[in-house]
């Protein structure tokens, strides 16, 4: 699997009209997530699951490919898929499943 971020082509132009923006955001996340005990990856994971919970499909694919890139394999974003069977509903999940095989998919092709 080619780990390689592709990122969205609006995420591109919006992060190219607005860097300092950008700049800010990318450093409050990771102040966040390194302000803490929970590794890279569990970080991304748990982010993942917020972003499955309040539907936002960029959210779902960013959380993906930034899980990937710390180190997850497909196995556990989908055992993410999952968990939110019983917190959200399978609707929910399955919604989830497909976000999830976007990144995935694309992540495979060469």
């Amino acid at each position: 699997m080619d780990k390689s971020p592709s990122y969205p082509q609006n995420f591109l132009e919006y992060q190219h009209l607005f860097p300092r923006l950008f700049e800010l955001a990318e450093e409050y996340a990771r102040e966040a997530r390194t302000n803490g005990p929970l590794d890279e990856k569990t970080t991304h994971l748990i982010q993942l699951a917020a972003a499955i919970a309040i539907r936002s499909v960029g959210a779902v694919h960013s959380h993906v490919r930034r899980a990937i890139e710390a180190g997850a394999r497909p196995e556990e974003i989908f055992h993410v898929v999952n968990l939110m069977v019983s917190t959200l509903g399978f609707p929910a999940a399955a919604s989830a499943f497909s976000w999830v095989n976007d990144v995935l998919r694309k992540m495979e092709k060469p």
